[in-house]
C-alpha cells in the first residue's frame, strides 16, 4: 500500500476493502465514489449451499466464496471446517478463472484437506467425498471436467 494510504476497516477494526470488484473479485481502481458490494450475511446452511451453487452455475465463483465464507465465519465447532473448505474450493475456482493455475491448485488441495473430516458424510446434502476427489484430481492437473454440484439431486428434491 502506498505512503499515506490507509486500509479500509470495518467498525470492529477488521480489514475490509471498500473498493468495488470485478466479476472475478479483483479490486477495481478507486474512483472517489467507491462502494463495494456488501459482504453477504450468513444464511441458513441449506440456503448458503443453494446460493453458492446458483452463483457457481452463473460463473460467479468469487461471490460464491463470499457466501460460503459468511457461513464459515458465523459457525463455531467442528462444522466450521466444512464451510472453510467449501469457501476454499470456490477460491480455487476463482484463481482458475483468473488464469492463476498455481493458486488454483494450491487452494483446491487445501480445500480437499480441510474437507477431509467430512469425507464420508453429506452434511446438508453436500457431496463432500465427490467434491474432494474432484478437487484433488483438478489440483493434480488431471482432466476431470467441471466441478460436481455441491449437493446431490436427492438433497435438491428435499429442499
Amino acid at each position: 500500500m502506498g505512503q499515506g494510504m490507509t486500509r479500509d476497516r470495518d467498525a470492529a477494526g477488521r480489514p475490509r476493502n471498500a473498493r468495488p470488484r470485478d466479476a472475478l473479485g479483483r479490486p477495481l481502481a478507486r474512483t472517489g465514489n467507491d462502494s463495494a458490494d456488501p459482504d453477504p450475511p450468513p444464511l441458513a446452511p441449506v440456503d448458503a449451499v443453494d446460493e453458492a451453487q446458483r452463483l457457481l452455475d452463473g460463473g460467479h465463483a468469487f461471490r460464491a466464496h463470499e457466501v460460503l465464507e459468511a457461513s464459515w465465519k458465523a459457525t463455531t465447532g467442528p462444522e466450521r471446517a466444512l464451510w472453510r473448505g467449501l469457501a476454499q474450493l470456490a477460491v480455487g475456482l476463482t484463481h482458475r478463472a483468473r488464469g492463476n493455475e498455481t493458486g488454483a491448485r494450491a487452494l483446491l488441495r487445501r480445500a480437499a484437506e480441510t474437507l477431509a473430516p467430512f469425507d464420508d458424510e453429506q452434511p446438508y446434502g453436500v457431496k463432500v467425498g465427490e467434491l474432494r476427489r474432484w478437487a484433488l484430481a483438478a489440483a493434480d492437473g488431471d482432466a476431470v471436467g467441471p466441478m460436481p454440484r455441491l449437493r446431490s439431486q436427492a438433497a435438491d428434491d428435499l429442499a
